[in-house]
């Protein structure tokens, strides 16, 4: 499917609630199928990602109901299999082009003897690589038949001990493979990194009834099996990497005013905000008085024509690496050279994200290099139109869609993206959502 966007004839303007956070939606259906009882979930992200782990958990055995709120999430009753365990099921799960689902099941299936699943994706995912986790794993006893490192693997269940593991990578989902891991094997287990990556799982798991140790000054979280998970109910916040895209768009398109309400502010999720007041966008935030595992609130954001460059560190990259390409339209406008360092993961997310944002940008007229792992941009920079390609990416998606509304001269200046189906992972109404703030 091909996407053409022309530059916003009017600002945009209004008051928008983003879908689900996509990683807590995974974690809250996957916690509620490990977990005894009934778990009532609200404000799941209703996308593709998700609805793999859905049909991922249902497979093993886990009873599932997922009903269309109004206001396009979804509603999800989950009965999990608890102390039974899950069931091998009878084909290959298929996690489509789900990091997170593959990841995450090869931790919280390893640890159960007698169970033998396969997991397998599309090409995209297949590409994308799975010792990371499958590496530590194996360390606790676990058992792996894999191709090269990719999918498809096939887990087999075994007795596990617990492991003290220093991440090469600050990884979420590799430390909440572990984790989950440790739930199952026999002794603690702890996972140490070298920066905070998000702790969406840390937050969520005592939810579950599961205790959860922190060392902040190491990055260390720990837990200690054999431990047994309790059905809970959870409420997902709007999510932070969406609402991204539509606060950058709001500063780039002039005279635009945003209000994002409920969007989870982790601070592990809220990198791209502090870069772009460092960049001098006009943003408001405001916290909701809430004592829920998460914290969430308010983000304001206002066309903001002076932005200027800035250096994002190698450490606050894992609070920001799913939103580096819509930061890197922004920079494209902003004045000087802004500098990406220490993000050499983006080349195995779902494309080489880094390879493509200099792609996509040169081909607009914008001054882009990167290395293995330092990404740099010159602007400002007038955005021309040009034909791209997400790469089957949701993240490139949306970004060039941004970048094309925030092109300047004539208004039939147009930019066609290929692929652009690809947004469904994440942000299916997403164009809707433009729309619905004027962008025309």
């Amino acid at each position: 499917m091909q996407s053409h966007t022309r530059p916003s004839v009017g600002p945009l303007k209004g008051r928008l609630t983003v879908p689900g956070d996509k990683s807590l939606s995974h974690r809250a259906i996957l916690f509620a199928a490990l977990s005894e009882g009934v778990s009532h979930l609200t404000g799941v992200l209703d996308s593709a990602d998700v609805r793999s782990t859905i049909r991922a958990v249902s497979s093993l055995g886990a009873q599932v109901d997922a009903a269309s709120a109004p206001d396009g999430s979804l509603n999800v009753t989950v009965t999990g299999w608890g102390a039974t365990g899950p069931q091998s099921p009878t084909t290959a799960i298929d996690c489509g082009n789900s990091g997170t689902t593959s990841r995450l099941l090869l931790g919280a299936l390893a640890g159960y003897p007698g169970l033998t699943v396969t997991l397998t994706g599309d090409e995209s995912l297949s590409r994308r690589p799975m010792r990371r986790v499958t590496e530590p794993l194996e360390r606790m006893g676990a058992q792996f038949v894999d191709r090269e490192g990719c999918l498809p693997v096939t887990v087999v269940g075994a007795s596990l001990s617990g492991i003290r593991y220093e991440s090469p990578v600050a990884s979420a989902q590799v430390k909440t493979a572990v984790l989950l891991a440790g739930l199952r094997a026999s002794g603690p287990t702890s996972v140490i990194e070298s920066a905070p990556s998000r702790d969406h799982t840390e937050r969520l798991l005592p939810a579950f009834g599961v205790e959860v140790t922190r060392e902040m000054s190491t990055h260390t979280a720990s837990v200690s099996g054999p431990a047994n998970m309790v059905a809970t109910d959870v409420v997902v916040p709007a999510d932070p990497s969406s609402a991204a895209f539509l606060v950058v768009a709001a500063l780039l398109v002039p005279d635009s005013e945003v209000v994002l309400p409920g969007v989870g502010l982790n601070p592990t999720r809220t990198g791209f905000l502090r870069v772009l007041a460092r960049m001098g966008a006009d943003i408001e935030v405001e916290l909701n008085e809430d004592p829920a595992e998460e914290v969430r609130g308010t983000i304001t954001a206002r066309y903001s024509p002076d932005l200027t460059a800035t250096t994002v560190s190698a450490e606050e990259v894992p609070s920001l690496v799913d939103e580096v390409p819509i930061l890197a339209v922004a920079a494209a406008r902003a004045g000087g050279t802004t500098r990406f360092e220490g993000v050499g993961e983006l080349r195995v997310k779902e494309s080489d994200r880094l390879a493509a944002v200099v792609d996509g940008l040169s081909a607009m007229g914008v001054a882009a290099h990167a290395t293995h792992d330092v990404l740099e941009i010159v602007g400002p920079a007038r955005l021309a139109p040009a034909q791209v390609d997400s790469l089957g990416d949701h993240r490139l998606a949306m970004a060039w869609t941004v970048a094309a509304l925030a092109m300047t001269g004539a208004a039939d200046r147009e930019m066609t993206i290929d692929r652009f189906e690809a947004v469904d992972v994440s942000y299916p109404d997403f164009l809707e959502h433009l729309g619905r703030l004027g962008a025309r």
